[in-house]
C-alpha cells in the first residue's frame, strides 16, 4: 500500500475489478447499438481473419499439388477478397468503437466536472487541485483507452481463439491436443504476473497526481517562488516527485519487457513441438503437406491473441487503477447538499440570525464559541477583530460553504439547513478579498452568464460604483477579453469590477470580505462615494480590517478568539474603551506613521484619469 497523507492516494481495499466493469459499462448502454455493431463488424473481421489459413491447405492440398493454375488462380483471388473484407470489416469497427468511446468519455467527463461542482469547499481543501485535475484527464484518458481497443479487442481475441481451437480440432485431433498443452504454461504466467502488475499501475496513477498537482500549486504560485528564491529548493523536490514517478514507469516496463518474452518463448515451445511431431507425421503420410501448412498458420495465429492478451492485460490493469480513482472521486459525497423537500424563500423580508453558533473545521481548533447576532433587513453590520478571530468564518457559514457543529443560521426565521441552496446563496453576493475573474469578456465577468442582468443593469451598476468611464476608455468596452484570473488587470481594478458584478446582481444581502485591502488609497476614494450609495439602502455584512470604512455602519460585532466581544456603533464602542478603541488607536497610529504627504489630486472618478488610463494600458493588446 502506498503511504499519502491523501485518502485518495491510498488503495481503498480489495479491487473488485468486476464491479468497476460493471460501473464502466453503465456508461456504454446509451451506446448499444454502437457496441453490437462494433461487435458484429470485428466477428466478421475475425471470421474473415480464419479463412487465410484454410485457403493456403485447399491451395497446397488441391491445386499445387496437382498442378491446377486455373483453380490456384481463383483461390488466390478470393484470398485476396478476404483480405478486402476484412481490411474494411476493421476500418468500420475501428471508427464505430471510437465515436461510442468518445461519447462516453464526454458523458463520464460531463457527470464528473457537475459532480465536482456539488462538491464542499471542504472537500477542496482536503484534495490538492493538482489530483483532481489528474482524474479528469489521466484517468479518463486511460478509460478512453480501454474502451476504443481493449473491449472489443479481447472480444475480437476471444472469437478468433475459440474459431482457431474448433478448426485444429476438426482438421487433426492429436495435434491439435499437443498445441493446447502449452495453455497451462500460458495461465500460469499471467498468474503470477498480475499482483504485481496491478500494483506497479495503481502507484503510477498515485504518483502522476502528486507530480500534477505539484506543477499546479507551483505554477500558480510562481512570483512567490521568483520573490522568495525558492527555485533551486523546488526544483528539488519536483525532481524527488518526477523521479519517483519515473520509477514506477520504470517498474511497469519491467514486468512488461519480462512478462511479454514470457509469452513469446511459450508461444515458441508449442509452435515447436507442432513442426517436430506434426513433420513427422507428414513424412509418415498420416498427415497432409497442406494440413500441415495450415497447422502452423493457425497455431502462429491462436498465439498471437495470446501474446495480445499481454497488451491488453496491461491496458485493462491501467484502466482498473482509473477506474477505481474517477469512481472513487464520483463516490465523494457532498456534505453539503439540499433536503429532499427544501422551504421555498423567494424573498428576503426580515432578518439573518445566528443562534448559538460553534464551529471548527475538520480536525481543527474551534473558531467560533457559541456566537450570537441578527443581522435585520436594511441594516449595515460590520465584523471587525484580530487576525483568526472568526470574521470570514461566519461568511462561510452564512452561504453554507461549511456546516456548524451546534446552534442554527436563520433565514426569516428558517433554518438555513431546510433552504434550497440557490435559493440561499441567490440573496447572496460576496465580494473577497482575492477577487476572481475568469478567462472570458468583462461584460461575461460582470454578469456570470445570468441573462437576466441585462447589459443596461451594468452600466448603472458601474455608473453607481464608478467604473463607467473605465468600461468605456477601453478598446472593446463591455467586450474587452479578460486574461485568466484576470491578469491583465491590476488588483484594484479587478476589485473594483468585482464590486460591480455584486451590484449588477442586486443581491438581498451584500457581503463584502476585506473588499478594501488590496486597493490603494487613491482607488479607495474613488469607490468611497459609491459604496455609500450601494450600501444605503441594503442589507449588507461587512469586514474590514481598516476601521476607517466601517465609521458609518449600523452596527459593529467586535470578535476575539472566536466570541463576541463587544457591539455597538463607532461611536459607543471607542466611548467604551475596549477592544475595539484599542484596535482603532492602534491602527491610527500605524496610519498615521506612514501616511504620505498630502496630495493635491483630485479624487473624484472625472479628475482621475490616470484610473482610466492605467486599465486601458493593462488591457491593450501586447505585442
Amino acid at each position: 500500500m502506498i503511504s499519502s497523507p491523501h485518502p485518495e492516494d491510498e488503495v481503498l481495499g480489495r479491487l473488485y475489478d468486476r464491479r468497476m466493469m460493471r460501473r464502466l459499462l453503465a456508461y456504454v448502454r446509451p451506446y448499444t447499438f454502437h457496441f453490437i455493431l462494433a461487435a458484429g463488424l470485428m466477428t466478421v473481421w475475425a471470421g474473415t481473419q480464419l479463412t487465410g489459413p484454410y485457403l493456403i491447405k485447399v491451395a497446397i492440398d488441391r491445386y499445387i499439388l496437382s498442378h491446377d493454375r486455373t483453380g490456384l488462380a481463383l483461390l488466390t483471388g478470393l484470398y485476396l477478397f478476404s483480405l478486402l473484407v476484412a481490411a474494411g470489416m476493421r476500418s468500420a469497427q475501428i471508427m464505430t468503437m471510437s465515436y461510442m468511446s468518445q461519447r462516453v468519455m464526454f458523458d463520464l467527463r460531463m457527470q464528473l466536472f457537475a459532480h465536482l461542482q456539488t462538491l464542499s469547499p471542504a472537500f477542496y481543501d482536503r484534495n490538492p487541485l493538482g489530483r483532481v485535475m489528474s482524474r479528469l484527464t489521466n484517468d479518463i484518458d486511460a478509460l478512453n483507452e480501454t474502451l476504443t481497443y481493449g473491449l472489443i479487442g479481447i472480444l475480437a481475441d476471444a472469437l478468433t481463439l475459440v474459431g482457431i481451437v474448433i478448426i485444429l480440432l476438426n482438421l487433426h485431433l492429436p495435434l491439435a491436443l499437443l498445441t493446447l498443452l502449452v495453455l497451462p504454461l500460458l495461465i500460469g504466467a499471467f498468474l503470477v504476473f498480475r499482483g504485481p502488475m496491478r500494483e506497479v499501475y495503481r502507484e503510477i496513477r498515485v504518483k502522476l497526481g502528486r507530480v500534477n498537482a505539484h506543477l499546479q500549486e507551483n505554477l500558480g504560485g510562481m512570483r512567490v517562488v521568483q520573490l522568495l528564491c525558492r527555485e533551486a529548493l523546488n526544483f528539488e523536490h519536483f525532481r524527488r516527485l518526477n523521479g519517483e514517478q519515473m520509477e514506477a514507469q520504470l517498474r511497469s516496463i519491467w514486468y512488461q519487457a519480462l512478462f511479454t518474452p514470457v509469452i513469446g518463448v511459450i508461444t515458441s515451445i508449442g509452435i515447436a513441438v507442432i513442426l517436430w511431431r506434426g513433420g513427422s507425421w507428414a513424412l509418415e503420410g498420416t498427415l497432409t503437406v497442406g494440413t500441415l501448412a495450415a497447422f502452423l498458420a493457425y497455431v502462429q495465429r491462436f498465439f498471437q491473441p495470446i501474446d495480445n492478451f499481454s497488451d491488453q492485460y496491461t491496458l485493462m490493469q491501467s484502466a482498473m487503477a482509473a477506474a477505481e480513482r474517477v469512481f472513487h472521486l464520483l463516490d465523494q459525497r457532498p456534505e453539503i447538499r439540499d433536503i429532499p423537500k427544501p422551504v421555498p424563500q423567494a424573498s428576503f423580508q426580515h432578518a439573518v440570525e445566528f443562534r448559538h453558533v460553534s464551529f471548527a473545521y475538520a480536525r481543527g481548533d474551534q473558531v467560533l464559541h457559541d456566537v450570537s447576532f441578527t443581522l435585520r433587513q436594511g441594516e449595515r453590520l460590520a465584523l471587525v477583530g484580530p487576525t483568526g478571530a472568526g470574521k470570514s468564518s461566519i461568511v462561510s457559514l452564512l452561504c453554507r460553504f461549511y456546516e456548524p457543529q451546534q446552534g442554527q443560521i436563520l433565514f426569516d426565521g428558517v433554518d438555513i439547513r431546510q433552504m434550497s441552496l440557490a435559493d440561499l446563496r441567490g440573496h447572496i453576493a460576496l465580494v473577497l478579498q482575492d477577487p476572481f475573474l475568469f478567462s472570458a469578456s468583462l461584460e461575461h465577468n460582470l454578469t456570470l452568464g445570468n441573462r437576466t442582468i441585462t447589459r443596461e443593469a451594468v452600466r448603472q451598476a458601474a455608473r453607481l460604483i464608478g467604473t463607467e468611464r473605465l468600461i468605456d476608455a477601453l478598446p472593446q468596452g463591455l467586450e474587452t477579453p479578460i486574461f485568466e484570473r484576470g491578469a491583465n488587470l491590476s488588483v484594484g481594478e479587478k476589485q473594483l469590477l468585482s464590486l460591480t458584478r455584486a451590484l449588477a446582481h442586486n443581491p438581498a444581502i451584500l457581503i463584502l470580505d476585506e473588499a478594501t485591502s488590496s486597493v490603494d488609497g487613491e482607488t479607495e476614494a474613488l469607490i468611497q462615494g459609491g459604496m455609500k450609495q450601494l450600501l444605503a439602502h441594503r442589507t449588507a455584512l461587512v469586514i474590514a480590517h481598516r476601521l476607517s470604512t466601517i465609521r458609518e455602519m449600523d452596527r459593529i460585532l467586535v470578535l476575539d478568539h472566536g466570541q463576541l466581544a463587544e457591539e455597538g456603533t463607532h461611536e459607543q464602542l471607542l466611548a467604551g474603551g475596549g477592544l475595539y478603541a484599542k484596535l482603532y488607536s492602534l491602527q491610527f497610529a500605524t496610519d498615521a506613521m506612514f501616511a504620505p504627504a498630502p496630495s493635491k489630486r483630485a479624487t473624484s472618478l472625472s479628475d482621475t484619469p490616470s484610473m482610466s488610463s492605467s486599465i486601458v494600458s493593462s488591457l491593450a493588446p501586447r505585442q
